[in-house]
């Protein structure tokens, strides 16, 4: 019995291909961080500034991680911008606004890159606040 025609998979979007790989890359970056004993609070938190990719709790510190991908460490830190860091520091003061300990909490803000097939490097207190 002859084998029915396979119908070819219609392509994967550009869009829906880079969100993928970003939520792959933001669990990458939530192993690394709970591999070194973080808590993992929230993902793709959204405030009136924008979204942080990862929130997390190491002790009694905050930490906001902005995950990049890139074929490379100069591509993937390439992405970020500083309007973008601005969005970032707004949605994180929002966060801490509703702790016990509101914005005198002990917090940084971390960019985490993604590199190639995996890599992956955590650069601490990136934007040099806190």
């Amino acid at each position: 019995m002859p084998k029915p025609p396979v119908e070819p998979k219609p392509p994967v979007s550009r869009g829906l291909r880079s969100h993928l790989a970003g939520h792959a890359a933001e669990d990458q970056a939530a192993r690394a961080y709970e591999d070194l004993g973080y808590e993992v609070l929230e993902r793709c938190w959204r405030g009136a500034g924008g979204e942080i990719d990862l929130i997390l709790r190491h002790g009694d510190v905050f930490v906001f991680a902005e995950v990049k991908t890139g074929p490379s460490y100069e591509a993937a830190i390439a992405r970020i911008n500083p309007r973008q860091m601005g969005r970032i520091q707004t949605s994180a003061a929002l966060f801490l606004d509703q702790q016990a300990q509101g914005s005198l909490s002990e917090a940084r803000i971390d960019v985490v890159l993604v590199i190639g097939s995996g890599q992956v490097e955590i650069l601490e207190n990136a934007y040099g606040q806190g």
